[in-house]
């Protein structure tokens, strides 16, 4: 099995993935004319909204704070680091290049995500990839595939590789038992996702803005105390990108590194194009009422994974003195090691915090994902809901005792087939993306608040729910 696993991650993200996002990428910043630069201010814009909502939905700030509590995991913490050691501080700008490119693709995903809605028994918005896989592309079939893939990755197997990283945090800093540390995330975990999806959204409005900024003043502090060196380590970056700094293995050598490992860092971060964000932007209620609007939300939470968090973890690093190749030292030791140059030995247990802030909300976050999979394949009953549940807090404290490397493999198999399945059904429903971000760009230029109705779109009569989208 290892075998096996090994060589379709191979050419899942070896090959197909790796080149097939940055060529999605590439092609919605094409197709949708740069959308992610000449509209970042319509994104603040849509975070912020009216204060308009309805009980069906969440807010678009929830809405990206429970993507963001998917997205900003301890990949911002230790991958960084790992992308540092492997491929250089070239490989911090070959991020930027990946997120700023991912921006375009985030939005065309959670627009969709947004248009192809339902609403459920309950009268709550679902939807998301397999909703518009299914509606948009005729293939139900496909679109249970990729539920499924969504359901054992996301809401399963990466939840026990967050709680890992927890424990050892917490083993690292307190000296802590990880079963207990295992034990008492779960028992955290349950208080809040027996609440629904609703009270993982309220939590995350609160929780992330507090991770997120706590973690960015330091990164702050450690820029103003080292004023003088920021655009020293700014420049080393964009040299190093281009293989202009001494290197081992020649300058091609180290630009292919620092290419190779600041994409492949920069994808696992933001997410874009993995189709597991626009499970949550379907939830949201638009404000503006237009799907568009919940794609420029979700092109943020790329920004601000990436851009922001990611690169205060880099400037943190660079800015300590501690970074030296081949040393053997990476990943949450090198982060942990810098930052108790910036503020001392609490560097170590602020490290273990944030750890434990950002793994966490990961593991609701990505719980959200797994439950929109759930009602796309009918199992949104009481039993079913609570047998999901139920795994995912067993799948968290196995994970934080437990490092299995075959089945954290098979969680990225997993992953790569419904991240394949995304882009072919994002890049085949273009046409759509594009008709809906000029509708909102012309409506928005002309003065007019943008908003859609289903008979704006009558070729898609049938496949979007006209009660939802019937208003001005």
């Amino acid at each position: 099995m290892d075998s096996v696993i090994d060589f379709i991650n191979t050419i899942f993200w070896g090959y197909v993935l790796i080149y097939g996002l940055l060529a999605v990428g590439v092609f919605f910043t094409l197709r949708l004319g740069f959308v992610q630069i000449l509209h970042f201010p319509e994104m603040i814009r849509c975070v912020i909204g009216s204060g308009e909502t309805d009980k069906a939905g969440i807010s678009p700030f929830q809405a990206l704070c429970t993507s963001l509590a998917s997205r900003v995991g301890t990949g911002n913490i230790a991958g960084v680091a790992v992308a540092l050691y492997l491929g250089g501080p070239g490989a911090i700008f070959w991020m930027w290049i990946v997120a700023s490119l991912g921006m375009a693709t985030a939005y065309a995903e959670s627009t969709l995500a947004q248009l192809y809605k339902i609403k459920n028994e309950e009268g709550h918005y679902r939807g998301g990839p397999a909703f518009y896989i299914s509606r948009g592309l005729k293939a139900p079939w496909a679109g249970a595939v990729f539920s499924v893939c969504l359901i054992l990755s996301f809401g399963l197997i990466f939840n026990a590789v967050q709680a890992n990283s927890i424990a050892d945090a917490v083993e690292g800093a307190f000296g802590l038992p990880k079963i207990w540390t295992g034990i008492a995330v779960a028992a955290v975990t349950a208080v809040i996702i027996f609440g629904g999806i609703s009270t993982i959204a309220k939590v995350a409005e609160i929780v992330v803005p507090f991770m997120a900024a706590g973690y960015v003043a330091v990164a702050i502090y450690a820029l103003v105390a080292n004023a003088s060196e920021v655009p020293g380590v700014l420049a080393l970056i964009v040299r190093s990108a281009f293989g202009l700094e001494p290197a081992v293995g020649g300058v091609a050598g180290s630009i292919a590194l620092a290419m190779l490992n600041g994409v492949k860092r920069g994808l696992f971060s933001n997410e874009a194009g993995m189709g597991s964000a626009p499970n949550i932007a379907a939830v949201a209620t638009p404000d503006p009422h237009h799907p568009s609007s919940q794609g420029f939300v979700q092109a943020l939470g790329v920004f601000i994974d990436t851009i922001v968090i990611c690169t205060a973890t880099a400037c943190l690093i660079l800015l300590s003195g501690v970074f030296e190749p081949g040393n053997g030292v990476t990943g949450t030791q090198l982060t942990q090691a810098a930052m108790a140059v910036h503020i001392g030995s609490a560097g170590t247990i602020f490290i273990a915090v944030a750890i434990f802030f950002f793994a966490f909300t990961s593991i609701i976050g990505n719980y959200a994902y797994a439950e929109n999979a759930m009602t796309f394949l009918g199992l949104e009953g009481r039993v079913p809901m609570t047998l999901l549940r139920l795994a995912v807090l067993g799948m968290v404290v196995w994970g934080a005792y437990e490092s299995v490397a075959t089945v954290f493999n098979a969680a990225d198999a997993s992953m790569g087939l419904m991240a394949s399945i995304n882009l072919v059904a994002i890049v085949l429903l273009s046409g759509i993306v594009v008709k809906l971000t000029r509708s909102y760009v012309a409506q928005r230029r002309a003065g007019q608040r943008p908003t859609f109705v289903a008979s704006d779109l009558p070729e898609l009569a049938g496949e979007i729910d006209t009660e939802i989208w019937s208003r001005r």
